[in-house]
């Protein structure tokens, strides 16, 4: 079977109230980094920065330099608004006041 001379993959990016995925052909060497510039995708989301912000291909954390399949999606995470321990222990907190609230009742 010959080598595919293009492959097409998905960028993707989500923001709380929109998501947005790109669908690029590109030649079967090209990295993450080249495929995400190439898409577009931070002209549209200036706020994306790749030597910060985390990527993966379908949810699995990769390098910038790792080079893509035919039908991947490289998804762009952004960081976290709050840290999940600490939401999680204070929400905790706040269902132990309550029942404490409805105990005294």
């Amino acid at each position: 079977m010959a080598e595919q001379e293009v492959i097409t993959v998905e960028v993707a990016y989500a923001l709380p109230d929109e998501q947005q995925i790109l669908s690029i052909e590109i030649s079967p060497e090209t990295t993450v980094e080249e495929a995400i510039k190439r898409s577009g995708i931070l002209e549209r989301y200036p706020q994306i920065d790749l030597s910060s912000d985390k990527v993966g291909i379908f949810g699995k954390i990769c390098k910038l330099n790792a080079t893509l399949h035919h039908k991947d999606r490289i998804e762009i995470y952004r960081g976290l608004i709050a840290d999940p321990k600490e939401s999680r222990r204070q929400k905790a907190e706040m269902e132990k006041k309550k029942k404490a609230e409805q105990a005294e009742d």
